[in-house]
């Protein structure tokens, strides 16, 4: 199928064809794709993980892996063919002609290095500024994505950055050197939506002002629908469907289509009955009571009073009544993180209390802080880092089983396939190693590993951001089911309000360290009372324009 526009394109792929060698076999994984993008042109591709979307951008790039062949098919950029330059002309052409911002916002900065010297070494690389005009530089960009304090932010490192930030500082990286076309592999998964809104406000002016082409990655529909001019549907390698955006989400043609718009979550989309596994219902005491929760950390520079510090989490109060799932929401930098952090005994507070199942966690350690890890399983933001590469799929989900001494290999082995399809994912995956993994499937592994000890509390910090809408509506119905059946709690971390509203039975809203509003997802999500909660609410993408 061919993607045509009436403007020249800044892109064009012809009949691209991209396998990936496995042994002696090549196994095809973009298969006779076409499409442009002119210029000042948004063209949004989505489609469910595995699909193809990142190789093909990979393609335009000349970034494939290196056990992935072009077998057929032309790409070119300007008219010029990717395929006929040089590693040098790549080299000026990434950055200056095409710019990229890449998926996983960790492994894409390097943690040796300031962040903001990771900017001005692109600006500096391709000669676009020098000296202080480059620091000056960096900060308008660190600013433009939405980074309070970008003079002191620039001087930290990416560990100091919350998962937001650093994927805002790679759009930042990205966005340096005004590049003609720009290719955003899920820019904003890791955002939440007011800063989403003001970094895709940036997206149209720069389309609008400069002309630049954007090739636009995503798996969200409701962002593609406000967003793109048009939506490239890919399903198992190959374009299914194409055109205006409002007409592919509101009248779309192909069967896989509709089946994306049907799994999409909506603010529309309330939770359905839980049935409470009998022997939780019972039990009157909440699993978790937090009272004052405080979390301080020191800060690099130093006043004449002495050293700073910033306070992370400022009072914080909840409960997690056993069999039931509470949500924290907020955006990037508001505390969520560092609260689930806490919550899983990976930091010490600076002051305040956690209860869990009646015990004080305060001062715990040894063997008690062992078998609490095992009742308490989290499942973090990024499944690209939360995956040892060395491990194969089976190692990481038999490892918690092999630590806490649970059965022998055979039973090991079969509870890994158990879970694997649970997470629906093959069992033959337990060979995989997770760089033979799409970042959806990585993160489905992830939660396998989690669900392995058959925890009472599963932390979720951002669990399903990197994944599309089918298997997204796959894990939040496994969760429902898994709740359903053996009682489990949830403490639901997510800057996603439709996916709150379906998952919730009880929503705190956190800004700078502090619960705004907390209550129902009705009472939050009807009757917003405080001005943060609904500016979140006004600030999500697609609304009305994806059911």
């Amino acid at each position: 199928m061919t993607v045509t526009s009436s403007v020249e394109p800044v892109l064009q792929i012809r009949d691209l064809c991209v396998s990936f060698r496995t042994g002696a076999t090549l196994v095809p994984a973009v298969i006779d794709v076409s499409l442009d993008v002119a210029a000042g042109e948004t063209v949004a591709v989505v489609g469910e993980s595995g699909s193809g979307k990142s190789t093909t951008a990979s393609a335009v790039n000349r970034l494939l892996p290196d056990n992935a062949v072009i077998t057929a098919g032309t790409i070119r950029f300007e008219g010029r063919e990717i395929a006929d330059l040089g590693e040098h002309e790549m080299i000026g052409l990434r950055g200056a002609g095409i710019g990229l911002v890449p998926q996983d916002p960790m492994s894409n900065l390097n943690p040796l290095m300031r962040v903001g010297e990771q900017i001005g070494e692109a600006l500096e690389v391709h000669g676009r500024t020098r000296g202080r005009a480059t620091q000056e530089r960096v900060r308008e960009l660190l600013e433009m994505v939405g980074i309070p304090q970008p003079a002191e932010r620039a001087r930290q490192y990416p560990h100091e950055f919350s998962g937001g930030m650093r994927q805002r500082a790679l759009i930042a990286m990205g966005l340096a050197c005004g590049p003609r076309l720009l290719i955003a592999d899920e820019p904003t998964s890791a955002l939440d939506v007011t800063v989403q809104r003001r970094v895709l406000d940036q997206l149209g002016s720069l389309t609008r002002e400069l002309g630049t082409a954007v090739f636009l990655i995503t798996h969200d529909l409701a962002l593609a629908a406000e967003r793109a001019d048009r939506v490239v549907v890919m399903y198992q390698g190959r374009v299914v469907e194409e055109g205006p955006s409002a007409r592919v989400l509101v009248n779309p043609h192909h069967d896989y289509t509709r089946e994306l718009i049907a799994a999409a979550p909506s603010l529309a989309t309330r939770r359905e009955p839980v049935v409470r596994d009998s022997a939780a219902a019972k039990e009157s005491s909440p699993l978790v009571e937090v009272e004052g929760l405080v979390k301080e950390f020191p800060l690099r520079a130093r006043t004449s009073q002495g050293s700073r510090t910033f306070t992370a989490v400022d009072g914080v109060s909840f409960s997690i009544q056993r069999g039931t799932t509470v949500s924290i929401v907020g955006e990037s930098g508001s505390g969520k993180s560092t609260t689930a952090s806490l919550l899983l005994g990976l930091d010490e507070p600076t002051a305040g209390r956690i209860r869990f199942d009646g015990v004080d966690l305060t001062g715990v350690r040894g063997r008690q802080m062992f078998d609490f890890r095992r009742r308490v399983q989290p499942v973090f933001q990024n499944p690209y880092s939360s995956l040892d590469p060395r491990y194969s799929v089976g190692q990481s989900i038999a490892e918690p089983l092999r630590v806490h001494r649970l059965g022998d290999v055979a039973e090991r082995r079969a509870r890994v396939g158990d879970l694997l399809e649970q997470v629906s994912l093959p069992r033959d995956f337990a060979t995989r190693l997770p760089h033979e993994l799409s970042g959806g499937q990585r993160q489905r592994v992830a939660i396998a590993r989690a669900l392995a000890l058959k925890p009472d509390l599963v932390v979720l910090d951002e669990a399903v951001s990197a994944l599309d809408v089918l298997v997204q509506a796959q894990i939040l119905e496994l969760l429902a089911d898994l709740q359903s059946q053996l009682g489990l709690s949830y403490l639901f971390i997510s800057h996603d309000l439709a996916v709150v509203r379906m998952i919730s039975d009880q929503v705190h809203v956190m800004s700078q360290g502090r619960f705004v509003e907390s209550g129902t997802p009705e009472q939050i999500f009807e009757n917003a009372v405080d001005p943060y909660t609904q500016e979140l609410l006004a600030a999500i993408p697609g609304r009305g324009l994806v059911a």
